[in-house]
């Protein structure tokens, strides 16, 4: 007992009582392994998003140019197209906390190490952009390894509540963070916040290293070597239509999206809203959206997932259409808890949908494909939007962004096993296949 709980012995009742009527509604979290990503999931996001404020106003505040700022930002992107691959196969082998650790690090050294230079007044174009292509490293190294380690701590028939319950966790600590640090670059400047990520990042290392998976027993690939296991998780990726076609569709959604808006979009907060604290009140107000959608995913599941999906990438659009209409900010920041509310049940119905139909050994290489895909053209939608801002101005950028983006959802909608392919029975759901499942109508 708590000291507290010894001088208040009826506090301390009252908390244990609470705690166990969260925890038979959300069993997951009778889960140790799972705690302990909750935890790393609270603190990881909610430094993050120092730096996604950060980042953009110190270019901004340094050069004052939006094609510096579509460098820096491709900078950090670019490793995605070369990492990610790589940490998909390493997180089928060892155990894939590890890769997360190794990627928060890495992420950290390159917050961290530019919030002390701009601190310190030291900060430059070129250093911006080594620095940011380590993040981005990290970045990359990140997202397949995260991917394949939730569905190795909680079973198949907690996986949704569990999907559902940690990105809940990562949207409130994200929503509170961009508040804060929206707040932290307007009144001491954005060095104190790239500072404030690489210092909250590096805390998650003891969360992560206390996690007990272990890795997988490898069948019928040892001695293939890399471009071998990337062989064989590229079978299992083009082995579904209804994957590879909405990868292909959120590649070229991505790219008009990261330049119009998260490029862009600093700019019009500069130039029109008032600055990094209306970007900051932007970011959370999606956050506050991914907060809402993650509370409906606990019970949502639509007939049809796919169909879900793809619709619900088009209204993606609203991000750069709302900038290029230069709506009030309030406006902003009901658009963008919408957005949030679509987004986040959107992905956990991919999420869930890749775990379930992709063989457990197989899936953080099959999740490396879906990042590389997504997110190969980001690159040249961060290079392009300031160029092309500076020549035709940011709302026809982005205006052209936003039809690129639905353009591309309803071209996605013509492939049959996306509009049909059906959610699982309840009754089919007790396991996770140990081959791929089949993407028709059950």
């Amino acid at each position: 007992m708590t000291t507290v709980g010894r001088q208040f012995p009826a506090l301390d009742r009252t908390i244990v009582m609470l705690w166990r009527a969260i925890a038979r509604r959300f069993p997951v979290l009778g889960i140790r392994d799972f705690r302990l990503l909750l935890a790393d999931r609270l603190l990881a996001p909610a430094a993050f998003a120092f730096s996604l404020v950060g980042v953009s106003f110190a270019v901004l505040d340094l050069t004052g140019s939006t094609a510096d700022l579509s460098y820096v930002l491709a900078a950090q992107i670019a490793p995605s197209l070369v990492f990610t691959l790589i940490s998909g196969v390493v997180a089928d082998r060892i155990p894939p906390q590890k890769v997360i650790v190794a990627a928060n690090v890495m992420m950290a050294v390159g917050e961290g190490t530019l919030g002390i230079l701009v601190l310190t007044g030291q900060a430059g174009l070129w250093n911006m952009i080594l620095l940011e292509t380590l993040t981005g490293v990290g970045m990359a190294v990140f997202w397949p390894a995260s991917q394949a380690l939730l569905p190795r701590i909680v079973p198949d028939e907690l996986l949704q509540q569990a999907n559902a319950v940690s990105r809940l966790a990562m949207n409130l600590a994200q929503m509170g963070g961009a508040a804060v640090a929206g707040v932290v670059v307007a009144a001491v400047g954005p060095g104190w916040a790239l500072s404030i990520c690489g210092v909250g990042l590096v805390g998650t290392v003891p969360l992560l290293l206390a996690i007990r998976v272990v890795g997988h027993e490898r069948v019928g690939v040892q001695g293939a070597g890399m471009l071998g296991e990337l062989r064989d998780g590229w079978s299992a990726f083009i082995s579904h239509t209804w994957l590879w076609a909405i990868v292909a569709q959120f590649c070229v959604i991505l790219m008009a999206w990261y330049g119009s808006f998260q490029v862009l979009g600093p700019a019009v907060a500069k130039a029109h809203l008032g600055g990094p604290a209306a970007w900051g009140a932007i970011a959370s107000a999606e956050a506050l959206g991914l907060v809402l959608g993650g509370l409906l995913s606990l019970r949502f599941t639509p007939r049809r997932p796919m169909l879900f999906v793809v619709c619900i990438g088009g209204t993606m659009a609203v991000s750069p259409l709302s900038l290029a209409m230069q709506w009030p900010l309030s406006v902003l920041c009901l658009a963008a808890v919408f957005l949030g509310v679509t987004m986040e049940m959107m992905i956990v119905q991919w999420s869930v949908a890749l775990v379930r139909n992709v063989p457990a050994d197989k899936l953080a290489r099959v999740s490396a494909y879906d990042a590389f895909g997504s997110v190969m053209a980001m690159p040249l939608g961060a290079l392009l939007a300031g160029p092309i801002a500076a020549q035709i101005g940011l709302s026809a950028t982005q205006y052209g962004a936003a039809v690129l983006i639905v353009a591309v959802s309803a071209l996605t909608l013509l492939s049959r096993d996306v509009r049909t392919m059906r959610s699982p029975t309840v009754s089919g759901m007790a396991g996770r296949p140990s081959t791929p499942a089949t993407s028709s109508p059950q």
